[in-house]
């Protein structure tokens, strides 16, 4: 397949116009030499600082060699989707509310995998079209799904750069928005990195409520919430247990103190918008689904991943965190003896938390 570069310009050009009809609020271009993150990378997991994500070290260096992910790539489209819903309840009010559920805003609405999915396969249905008896177009399509270094991949085609909390972050667009990706064999003229524009400023770093920031650009994601409720099949840690407040599903704290978010665009998609009340829900209300409750409320969304036992799990944790009333005593004894045993033992902490150690948690409160 041959194209003149003033073909691969245009081809280049129509790609974002297309990606932007497609609802990308930005779409870059870049090259697959990621080698500059590779001792970075290397040194994050000979420390451990991956936890249990297993597959992070599997895949190893693939994941920063785009060509041996998929032999032929030369180029990596990258796109953006703004996804902060529009009507949802001010994350920082359920913060400083802590019987309510907190549920990080990339969550409460339809499984992004499944929406960017679609929308990069009809990109590269349109490419494909454009290219027509030229040749053929070698492609594969990624969100969030297999090993790319996606952040990396973003910043290298100019959609922005990775703050000190590794997420990327834009001039434009602050942290509120999702990544996906197109390897290709076409060789597209690549667009220029942006420039690092965190400066000074320390409040992800100084907000992360277990501290797991451990320095500017790192993330020992053993003591992340996300980690903690989503990546983390087994017992939560005890000492991080009440560093978690109300968050049961992820955690945006790090994004909700960010200056640049301040320049957040509210997502346009009905997609994203808040489902099932996920947004404004009380603990005691979700730990009351059982599994049928939970399987059709989570259907089509990013948190049936974790499944009704972590669910569970975390809102044990969530609840030993709340306030002490008759209503959470009488919902954490209603599951006291759950067959899960992971989840018998968080409620076991969430009871001592309220009644203390060797104290009767059937006793009313109040009693002597």
């Amino acid at each position: 397949m041959h194209f003149t570069a003033a073909k691969l310009l245009s081809l280049a050009s129509q790609i974002k116009d297309w990606g932007k009809s497609l609802g990308f609020q930005a779409v870059g271009i870049c090259d697959t030499d990621l080698s500059h993150a590779e001792p970075e990378f290397q040194a994050w997991l000979h420390e451990g600082l991956h936890g249990e994500m297993d597959y992070m070290a599997k895949h190893g260096l693939k994941r920063l060699r785009p060509s041996e992910l998929m032999p032929g790539t030369v180029r990596v489209i990258t796109v953006r989707m703004d996804y902060l819903p529009d009507d949802v309840r001010d994350s920082n009010d359920v913060l400083q509310h802590p019987a309510d559920a907190f549920v990080s805003r990339y969550a409460v609405g339809r499984d992004y995998h499944k929406v960017l999915r679609s929308r990069l396969q009809s990109l590269c249905d349109k490419i494909s079209a454009e290219i027509g008896k030229s040749g053929e177009f070698g492609y594969r399509v990624f969100t969030d799904s297999a090993p790319v270094a996606e952040v990396e991949l973003a910043q290298k085609s100019g959609l922005g750069w990775r703050g000190k909390h590794t997420l990327l972050l834009s001039r434009e667009a602050g942290s509120w928005f999702f990544l996906g990706e197109i390897y290709t064999d076409l060789p597209l003229p690549i667009d220029k990195p942006l420039e690092n524009h965190c400066g000074t400023c320390s409040a992800c770093l100084d907000v992360c409520p277990t501290r797991a920031i451990t320095a500017p650009y790192k993330v020992d994601a053993r003591r992340c919430i996300s980690y903690l409720t989503i990546e983390l099949k087994g017992s939560i840690p005890e000492e991080l247990r009440p560093l978690m407040g109300n968050r049961i599903y992820g955690c945006d704290d790090c994004q909700l103190v960010c200056p640049w978010n301040k320049y957040a665009k509210l997502s346009v998609e009905a997609e994203f918008q808040a489902r099932h009340g996920l947004d404004n829900a009380t603990l005691i209300e979700l730990f009351a689904w059982d599994k049928g409750t939970f399987d059709a409320n989570t259907a089509g969304s990013a948190i049936r991943r974790i499944g009704h036992e972590r669910w569970l799990r975390n809102i044990a944790v969530a609840l030993g965190n709340a306030p002490k009333t008759s209503e959470v005593i009488t919902a954490l004894q209603s599951r006291a003896e759950d067959s899960s045993e992971l989840v018998r033992e968080h409620v076991a902490w969430a009871l001592a938390c309220h009644f203390g150690k060797g104290q009767n948690p059937d006793q009313p409160i109040g009693a002597t």
